[in-house]
């Protein structure tokens, strides 16, 4: 049997701020475009983005063709972020090798599973391995475990990714995002 302790037990509520804080800063660093899988724990960020009248949300079928379209928009004069999940990143590694031969700014934000009190066994083995993959591709990775740090990480991040053109991934922690947590 599993006891379930629902993510508003488990998260300080001024942590539920920070898709807020995320969309200023993206705001500041006029961004333009947004791809995303549909993903719970950007669900608050997506949904400012969808409303927004200078961002464009971009609804994706695979992690993979968000990369390609970062690459597009750099090529025609447009920032832009990667929302996904952890489990998404697997699917971008061959994509990833655009990044170094095409010298285009990329920033990436990904809502960890497979860490802290993970329910779902099939989240595990990539959640595990993510800031690996992203460091042997040659992403610069950055962590916001909670939600003050989440603006100096993000300011840190999409400096490095848009000024000085080093890819960059921050990763949210599964505390950050609320996930649910199951226990025996």
């Amino acid at each position: 049997m599993h006891a379930r302790a629902d993510a508003a037990d488990t998260v300080p509520e001024s942590s539920t701020l920070w898709p807020d804080d995320i969309f200023a800063t993206l705001q500041r660093f006029d961004v333009r475009q947004v791809p995303y899988v549909p993903d719970a724990g950007h669900s608050k960020l997506i949904q400012r983005v969808l409303g927004s009248s200078t961002m464009r949300g971009i609804p994706l079928t695979t992690e993979e063709e968000g990369v390609a379209l970062l690459a597009g928009a750099w090529t025609g004069g447009q920032r832009g972020v990667l929302l996904m999940q952890s489990s998404g990143v697997g699917n971008c590694i061959n994509m990833l090798s655009l990044i170094p031969i095409l010298r285009f700014p990329f920033l990436t934000l990904v809502t960890m599973r497979g860490e802290w009190g993970e329910f779902n066994p099939w989240q595990v083995p990539m959640g595990s391995t993510t800031q690996g993959v992203f460091e042997l591709s040659g992403v610069k990775v950055l962590r916001a475990s909670n939600a003050a740090e989440v603006p100096a990480v993000l300011e840190a991040a999409a400096a490095q990714a848009y000024n000085a053109l080093t890819p960059t991934a921050v990763l949210l922690s599964q505390r950050l995002i609320g996930a649910k947590v199951f226990t025996k």
